[in-house]
């Protein structure tokens, strides 16, 4: 195996080739396992979980990946050369995360009468998230600049 690691070469290195079996295999254990819990779990749930599922893609697909498709090209219109890059990493963490984070923000499914549901600080977790991916994308774009100072 060739250890070629220039931008664009076709060859991985050993490090690179195992990163990726490691994560394949990871994925394929996660999709193989939510496999195995939908074909085990009562048959009355599983409408549930598909409208889940299906609904989870169509948010995805109709609202998400064209709001950051277009406020990348807005950033792209708008922004820097040295702030692009940063600031559509930024969408792409914090698009997909907020999303994940809507149903315990919006608190659905809290019930009166069970006050152990969802009874953590979520809004602090997802705003100290955010201030991390923030803080992130201004060091990468400091960075940037630093470099690339134009």
């Amino acid at each position: 195996m060739s250890t070629d690691t220039r931008a664009g070469s076709a060859t991985v290195g050993n490090g690179t080739l195992v990163t990726r079996v490691l994560l394949g295999g990871a994925g394929v254990a996660g999709v193989v396992y939510g496999l195995y819990r939908l074909v085990t779990m009562p048959p009355e749930h599983v409408p549930t979980v598909l409208l889940w599922a299906v609904g989870g893609v169509v948010v995805h697909d109709v609202v998400l990946a064209p709001l950051v498709v277009g406020l990348g090209v807005l950033a792209a219109l708008v922004a820097p050369d040295w702030l692009r890059g940063p600031l559509v990493r930024l969408l792409v963490v914090l698009g997909p995360l907020t999303l994940v984070a809507l149903p315990v923000l919006g608190r659905f499914g809290a019930r009166d009468d069970n006050p152990t549901l969802l009874d953590r600080p979520y809004w602090a977790g997802y705003l100290a998230i955010v201030a991390v991916a923030v803080a992130a994308t201004a060091v990468g774009a400091w960075r940037r600049r630093s470099r690339h100072p134009t």
